[in-house]
This record gives structure tokens, sequence and C-alpha cells, in this order.
């Protein structure tokens, strides 16, 4: 049985929808001499606009969708979130907070909420949002929650020329499209899409892109002896991660980056026993690996190297200011504070909002996987995330 048959079925017009997806892409396939590397398919079939998966109408968070993140997981995400907000802006001139790929506005909200609370608003809360469809969701839903506070929020279609204050960035760096580079033969090869027999297919060729030449040939893939005879390697590299880094770099004059996605050290993320990388692909929360189902129906991601993005954070004149897990993360900033405001006796609000605080710090939820990683410019106080458990020595 196929494990496509157990997914969800799509409706007869998501279906017609993928089919312009699809055929968008091959056009440029055959336009570009029958081949597109990955990272080109990848950009296509998630934002090419008005097609792309985070161009369309179709619901992607929460139980409606295909995946959850952690502010649909629970308030207290970004409740949390606020008290570290909280402590940085206390060191900082400009207390403006601009968060890129702010999903549903979920967490926008409970930050916003939280920060009334304590009476310590940001003067604007900025939303670099690139997707219309998504930006329309976030202003109907604080809109509709927070009225009062919407003099304060602004969007934007690109960053800023300058910016003091907190950048923030909730799993945005996990769907940056990537470059997949294979190793065999004793050579290297940047892994892209043909269309065969009616259908997308794998390709390999030589590397063209010389940025990503120089990073592939600095490493050498650790190799799994018990394949070295068959031995083939195959991983992501995100070009478009690190310059949005460097972007962001070079318009803070002061203040803090703060990011929160899945992934590893480079020595994890490039471990033998990850020997065909990490990408992930999601369609109604069923996860499985092949890109070319339903494109513009489905998720794309990759894990984050977050020792690639902090050499570019360095090399940008960035501070490296902690890195821990989110379990870590979460506790150092007070989740379990917040979560005692509700009473235990309360039974009906409490035993959810623990059920949920297990999701977001146990390791085999969401504790271990996801990282937070924070960056300063003209920044050097210590933050109160990474009181314990900081990982800096994995990087």
């Amino acid at each position: 049985m196929s494990l496509y048959t157990t997914f969800p079925s799509p409706g007869e017009s998501a279906l017609a929808h993928s089919h312009s997806v699809l055929t968008m892409i091959r056009e440029q396939i055959l336009a570009s001499g029958e081949w597109i590397s990955f990272e080109q398919y990848m950009n296509l079939a998630l934002y090419a606009p008005g097609l792309g998966y985070y161009s369309s109408g179709a619901t992607k968070f929460g139980s409606a969708g295909d995946f959850v993140t952690a502010p649909e997981i629970s308030s207290l995400f970004g409740r949390t979130l606020a008290l570290q907000l909280l402590q940085i802006s206390q060191h900082l001139k400009h207390t403006d907070i601009l968060e890129v790929g702010a999903g549903s506005g979920k967490l926008a909200l409970d930050i916003l909420t939280e920060l009334e609370r304590t009476a310590e608003l940001p003067e604007k809360y900025l939303i670099l949002e690139v997707s219309a469809e998504l930006r329309q969701r976030q202003q109907t839903l604080l809109a509709s929650r927070i009225p009062h506070l919407m003099q304060r929020v602004e969007w934007l279609e690109q960053l800023p020329d300058q910016f003091s204050g907190i950048i923030l960035a909730n799993e945005v760096l996990d769907a940056m499209p990537v470059h997949l580079v294979a190793w065999h033969d004793d050579a290297i090869f940047e892994r892209g899409v043909t269309w065969h027999n009616n259908q997308f297919s794998w390709q390999d060729r030589s590397i063209q892109d010389t940025d990503l030449y120089e990073i592939t040939n600095q490493m050498t893939p650790q190799i799994n002896p018990d394949n070295h005879s068959n031995f083939e390697y195959v991983s992501e590299f995100s070009l478009s991660a690190t310059g949005f880094i460097r972007s962001l770099a070079s318009i803070l004059h002061q203040g803090v980056i703060l990011l929160i996605d899945y992934g590893f050290g480079c020595n994890e993320y490039y471990h033998p026993q990850r020997s065909q990388g990490t990408l992930m692909c999601h369609y109604r929360h069923h996860a499985h690996d092949n890109p070319f189902y339903l494109p513009g129906l489905q998720d794309i991601t990759s894990h984050v190297d977050f020792s690639a993005i902090t050499r570019a954070a360095s090399d940008s004149g960035l501070t490296l200011l902690g890195y821990t897990t989110q379990a870590f993360f979460l506790i150092n900033s007070g989740i379990t504070k917040i979560l005692a405001q509700t009473s235990a006796t309360d039974t009906a609000r409490y035993l959810p909002q623990s059920n949920q605080l297990q999701k977001l710090v146990n390791p085999a939820e969401m504790g271990e996987l996801f990282k937070v990683i924070a960056f300063g410019k003209k920044f050097t106080e210590p933050l109160i995330g990474f009181n314990t458990g900081d990982m800096s020595r994995l990087l």
C-alpha cells in the first residue's frame, strides 16, 4: 500500500490548483535547459505569486492546516517570549519589534497582549510578510482581538533600510529554499529537478553556483564505514538563510535578533547517519520526504544549520548572545510562572495549559529539536532565556 493512500484526499479545486503549480514549474524547467536546481523548485512551489504554497489561500497552520507551530499550540509560548523581549527592551533606547514571517498572526497577538498586561508595549510592532494571503489573515486576527492596539502594528513588504530594536523570526529559516548537494563517485554534484516520463525527476549536475561550490568544497561528509562501498551523501545548504542573516545584520543599528527553529550545529547536521539530509514535507499533518507530491498543496522544509547561521552573523558584525533548546529557553524565561497565573484548582483552564506546556518543552515533542539562538549588535547584556543550558559550544 502506498504511503499516500493514507493521506486525506484533496478536493477538485485543490487538485486543479496543484496541477497549475506543476504546469508552471514544468514550463520553467523546459525553459531552463531541461533542468532547474532544487532551490529553484522549492522557491516556485512555496512562493510563486498566487500559486506557491505560502502565496495561495489554503489554511496552513493549526488543526485545519498542514502543521502546528508553537504559537498555535499555546498562548504560553508567545507570552513567555514576551518576557524575554521585555528584558531586552529595558536595555534599548528603541523598543520597536520586527517580526519576520508572522504566520497566522497568533504570536504577534500573544506578545502584544502580554506586553500590554505589563504596561511595556513597543512603540511599533512591525510585521514583514511576503505572502499577501497570510498578511490578510494576520490583519483580520489582530483587528478582531486587539483593535485598540492596531495603531502600533504596521505591515512591511521588505526590510526597512535601518532598524533599532528586536527582530524576531519563529520557524522562518526552515522554510527558506535550499540547495541539495550530493557526494558520490568521488565528486560533488548539485541535485536538481527535470521533467521525465511525464513527472518530476531528480538529476545531478556539476555545481555552477560559485558560492555553493566554495562552501561544499570546504567540507567532507562524515562517512559511515558500514556503507563505504556504496557511498552517497546528500544534504542541504541554505544560501537564502545565510543571506537573510546578513541582510538583518546590515539594517540593525542596535538591538537583538532572536531566531527560533528546528535544527542542529554542523557536526550533528552532517552526521554519518543523516546521509539523506533533512528535507521534509508536511501535508495535512502527515510528514514525508517527497517534495514532488502535490506541489503547491504541501509545505517543504529542511532543518537549520545553526553553525552556518552563526558564521554568517559573526562575519556580519553580530555577537552571539546564546544558543539553547526551546525547552531551556522557555523555562529560563518564565513559562512555569505564566502557567502558575492560572490556579491549579481551576482544572478546566489549568490542565489544558499544563498539557500544552509539556508539548512545548518535552524532549520527545518540541523541547529538544527546536532551538533558540540570539545575536546582538551594540548589545551585550546577558539574556534570561540562556541563563542555563547554553549550547554555544556545539556551534
